[in-house]
């Protein structure tokens, strides 16, 4: 299978070419022409999972949820969906704005995927995340390299 060019060149355009039915750039983002895209993929692209893999975990575990009903890895997502994922003990809400198969950067992620959880919930979680850390044994010590780390990004020292 070959690439079939379809624009760019030297006059500042960017470079495109097709792929098994797929338009790639330069960067190696499909362009508009994807309509439905594999849930694992999706959710992996727009950072919401650090590995494909932990996506499909998610997705065969039950914790992914498209429009109400639990789906599996191969489930395709389209724009205009809602995404409910349980991570870290907390339901995240997410509406698909755009479509992505690759990885893209964290500032890129913003024009894909939107965030509908409310803040109150994510607030829940930083709570629950401030006790475990701060709670200590009496007489354990000082806390070590790790803990200290995670006590200075919980309050931003």
């Amino acid at each position: 299978m070959g690439r079939d060019w379809c624009g760019g060149g030297g006059n500042g355009k960017e470079k495109e070419w097709r792929v098994g039915g797929f338009v790639y750039n330069s960067r190696g983002l499909e362009s508009k022409d994807l309509d439905k895209v594999r849930i694992d993929r999706w959710l992996w692209a727009v950072r919401i999972f650090k590995t494909r893999g932990d996506a499909v975990e998610a997705c065969r575990g039950g914790k992914v949820e498209i429009d109400g009903e639990n789906v599996k890895p191969s489930r395709m997502v389209r724009i205009g969906e809602k995404v409910d994922v349980m991570k870290d003990g907390v339901l995240r809400e997410f509406r698909v704005v755009g479509l992505l198969m690759k990885r893209v950067g964290a500032k890129v992620v913003a024009a894909y995927v939107q965030d509908l959880t409310p803040p109150e919930r994510l607030e829940v979680r930083r709570e629950t995340l401030a006790q475990t850390i701060l709670k200590r044994e009496a007489g354990a010590g000082r806390p070590t390299k790790r803990e200290r780390r995670d006590i200075e990004r919980l309050f931003g020292d």
